[in-house]
């Protein structure tokens, strides 16, 4: 079983459009039978808290289901628990290697170098573009699956 975690700064925009348009994507292609999606927070800011009404938009606009969730935190054990630890922006990155106590195994990536870019997703919290944020999100999922696939752990 193939276990991934979605991680952005609070875990109401980005982290959790990365688990339903991921989750989506698994679905599709019937691999929900190995692999396993979930999303946390680097940050406390937002524990509790239900995706942002900019996700939520965007997601039925595109016709994604919403995943249920309520913002969650990064743990030290995350890093046991899952495979691949992805991160939308440097930042992010920077906060999951602080939290897990270093990247000894190399689980931690920013989304998009799976498809071959070191941009960071920009966080709509502060852009307010879900539009582009979504553009990213979905490269990035569909770049994610298509490496393990050839990977052949899906």
């Amino acid at each position: 079983m193939i276990k991934i975690l979605f991680v952005c700064h609070g875990n109401i925009c980005r982290s959790t459009m990365c688990e339903s348009v991921m989750t989506h994507l698994v679905n599709q292609q019937s691999l929900s039978d190995q692999i396993k999606v979930q999303s946390a927070a680097t940050h406390n800011d937002e524990i509790g808290n239900s995706p942002h009404y900019g996700t939520v938009n965007k997601l039925k606009q595109m016709n994604i289901p919403l995943i249920p969730h309520r913002a969650i935190r990064m743990t030290k054990s995350d890093y046991e628990n899952y495979g691949y630890l992805i991160g939308m922006d440097t930042a992010n990155i920077r906060n999951m290697i602080k939290i897990a106590g270093g990247d000894p195994a190399g689980k931690i990536y920013k989304l998009l170098t799976f498809a071959g870019s070191s941009r960071d997703i920009a966080d709509p919290w502060y852009t307010g573009n879900f539009d582009e944020t979504y553009s990213d999100v979905l490269e990035g999922c569909q770049a994610l699956l298509e490496h393990l696939k050839q990977m052949g752990n899906a």
